[in-house]
């Protein structure tokens, strides 16, 4: 029975609480800032023989100007002296790592992030990639993506893109609405949005994702179903379509919206039922928080086989892979690591300058880490977990071990969430708009809340 609208909004209002994304378990803010270089490079030094093979990362933080609602680590810039400078450093940093790894190692993704990657000029894209290139091995059929941002980019940027061997993109689009777009500083017109998809497409990228944004200041229901229609014409092979984070208490610019124009609970919802109703009868496939694609895309087939996997980079279908992760604020891990670089520029120019890796925290996970991440992972990526498979796998009772998140998740069953049984634990069709909701019933650190605990966005 097709739940009413009173019913959603309810939900929302009961499970709209703070929460993580979970792109990695413990999240972020459990790093620890005594988990310097030092044991980072002894880390790197003793998983070289584990078998996994590699996943590359570089963050490029400029950016052209301000985007209001932007969470990433970002310098507003004009200044391309300070890219230069950046790159430099960039490369060595490369090298640092390159010099303690086992480079013959195959790499099966490499990422481009930011900020905005495409704020390098055409030559500078072919000179980074290649540096890349030369200190590791890059296999025929890597994953090798870049996130685009459509203003100040050319054709010539496009065709750098493709020389230099990526075969993804993704592109910023957020909204089409131009009040939307004011709104949050990035005014971008439907038109250059579809010349710059053209200019892909021509230069033969078979896999474009748009990202897209709700919760935005004067979105409606109505100016949104305009945009997803217009960009379902476009037809791209993924579309994310990410929940805005008002944390302004971190990201000082967000002030610059004001409360009283974003979205209240009911258009939140509607918005969320818009996006599954609209993108599914388009023919879209759901694949987990926020994520769309074509039927035939891997991510797709990855999902059916329940070998789609999750990290700071989104879902992937590289699972066994350690991420070496280059640049300012960026993550890198291994099975059992996570560090992540300084996030201050200034801090992480001088770490490299001065001979030293950029680390300035991170973790080493425990085994009930290990094992709850793996829980967190099925729920997100395989939308289900078999209790007897996954007791199996790592020697435990499932319901003594998780009794507590049991208990938490009995109250979503009621509400039609998540089905639970002896056998499984199964997410419902409505429970995919709760996903970080299911999640955090697993996640051993909010289980004791503290004064000092994180703040996260709203999981809705």
């Amino acid at each position: 029975m097709m739940a009413t609208m009173e019913t959603h909004t309810a939900l929302l209002q009961k499970y709209s609480k703070p929460g993580p994304r979970y792109t990695s378990y413990p999240t972020a803010p459990y790093f620890a800032e005594s988990f310097d270089e030092h044991p980072w490079r002894d880390e790197l030094l003793a998983t070289q023989t584990d078998g996994r093979d590699l996943s590359l990362y570089v963050h490029i933080p400029f950016c052209d100007s301000l985007c209001y609602y932007c969470g990433c680590n970002m310098i507003a810039t004009r200044d391309y002296d300070k890219a230069r400078d950046y790159l430099a450093i960039l490369f060595q940093e490369i090298d640092r790592t390159a010099a303690i790894v086992d480079t013959s190692r195959i790499v099966r993704q490499i990422h481009w992030g930011g900020g905005t990657p495409t704020y390098l000029r055409p030559d500078d894209i072919r000179a980074l990639f290649g540096h890349l290139a030369a200190r590791f091995q890059i296999s025929a059929d890597a994953e090798i993506g870049c996130e685009v941002d459509p203003r100040e980019l050319s054709r010539e940027h496009v065709q750098a893109l493709k020389d230099a061997g990526f075969n993804r993109l993704s592109l910023g689009v957020q909204d089409l609405d131009a009040r939307v777009q004011t709104a949050v500083n990035r005014v971008q017109p439907e038109a250059l949005i579809r010349e710059v998809y053209g200019w892909m497409r021509e230069a033969g990228f078979g896999s474009i994702n748009m990202d897209l944004m709700v919760g935005l200041p004067h979105q409606t229901v109505q100016s949104f179903a305009q945009t997803l229609d217009r960009i379902v014409d476009m037809q791209p092979d993924r579309l994310a379509v990410f929940g805005y984070a008002h944390v302004p208490w971190v990201k000082k610019h967000q002030k610059l919206i004001h409360d009283a124009d974003l979205p209240d609970f009911d258009t939140r919802i509607a918005l969320q039922k818009l996006i599954m109703e609209r993108l599914g009868a388009a023919g879209y496939v759901y694949i987990g928080m926020d994520h769309f694609a074509r039927p035939t895309d891997e991510l797709v087939k990855a999902r059916h086989d329940k070998t789609l996997w999750r990290n700071f980079q989104g879902y992937t279908t590289h699972k066994n892979c350690d991420i070496y992760a280059f640049g300012v604020s960026a993550i890198s891990q291994t099975d059992e690591v996570y560090v992540q670089n300084a996030k201050n520029l200034g801090d992480y120019q001088n770490a490299i300058a001065s001979g030293a890796l950029a680390t300035e925290r991170g973790v080493r996970i425990s085994r009930d880490d290990k094992l709850r991440r793996d829980a967190i992972v099925s729920i997100m990526c395989d939308l289900e977990l078999d209790k007897a498979e996954f007791g199996a796998k790592w020697g435990i009772d499932f319901d003594t071990y998780f009794k507590d998140g049991l208990r938490e998740l009995q109250d979503m069953a009621t509400d039609g969430l998540v089905e639970v049984d002896p056998e499984r634990i199964r997410v419902t069709d409505p429970g995919r708009i709760f996903l970080r909701n299911i999640a955090m019933a697993f996640d051993a650190y909010l289980q004791t809340p503290s004064e000092t605990a994180p703040r996260y966005s709203r999981t809705l």
